[in-house]
């Protein structure tokens, strides 16, 4: 069942099966996952193109991004040279989307902590709303895999989002996201000045309060299937932060 949340927010343009879709997936180091995540991607939605932004990963990622780039027409990579950071690949996305006329900009982790197949779920409440969220915490959604101490201090910085920031919705962190390129243009990628998983929780405010109808749909989040975790207690530090800035800013 899905379950779409909404707040006010600005007229809804053309349906779904008249939009053009993007999807922008930041690597590091995501060998084991990229191919087979992209091939799922296709599986589930065949007019989604792929837009693979790789740091640089010394485990051969971007080689495997080029073979695939090869091998499907709707499938692209860019090459950056260093670990640049979530965020910043995200600004380049989101410009080279709207430049590029695209009509929804899409986005999820490589690692398949984010299941393909909720694609479609969240495409159709692109019909009704200016913003989707594949969100763990509405019913229907959850995590797997995860110990007590992240339950507790994702649910925790959540509250505190929501809180400080003065929104309804209920996963404001998650990474499994589609906009309106009309709404990432009216707020102005190049503004956005957060980086790594707090970028998520700026670039959701500012679509808000440039009057983006927001909709949640559940999602089970999966503790990533190989490779290691790039969360780090400086993210957390980062996201606060970033919450307090936004929260005093004019």
């Amino acid at each position: 069942m899905r379950r779409f949340v909404g707040t006010q927010g600005v007229r809804p343009g053309l349906r779904r099966s008249r939009m053009k879709k993007i999807l922008l997936i930041p690597t590091y180091n995501e060998a084991e996952n990229i191919r087979a995540l992209v091939e799922a991607v296709r599986g589930f939605v065949p007019d989604m193109h792929v837009l693979i932004f790789d740091d640089n990963s010394p485990d051969g990622t971007g080689r495997i991004a080029d073979e695939l780039a090869a091998e499907y027409d709707n499938v692209r990579v860019v090459h950056r040279p260093r670990k640049m950071g979530l965020g910043s690949a995200y600004v380049a996305g989101f410009k080279q989307a709207i430049a590029e006329g695209y009509d929804l900009v899409c986005h999820m982790d490589a690692d398949f902590s984010h299941d393909p197949k909720h694609w479609p779920d969240l495409l159709r409440g692109m019909d009704e709303h200016d913003v989707m969220i594949g969100s763990r915490y509405v019913a229907g959604g959850g995590t797997r895999d995860w110990g007590l101490c992240r339950r507790v201090l994702s649910r925790t910085s959540n509250f505190i989002a929501r809180t400080v920031l003065g929104i309804k919705v209920r996963d404001c962190t998650g990474g499994f996201r589609c906009y309106r390129a009309e709404v990432l243009a009216r707020i102005n990628p190049d503004g956005i000045v957060s980086d790594g998983y707090s970028f998520l929780e700026e670039v959701l405010y500012k679509a808000i309060k440039a009057g983006a109808k927001v909709g949640e749909t559940p999602i089970v989040f999966v503790e990533r299937r190989l490779g290691q975790s790039k969360i780090s207690k400086k993210e957390i530090f980062k996201a606060v932060g970033t919450l307090l800035r936004l929260r005093f800013m004019k």
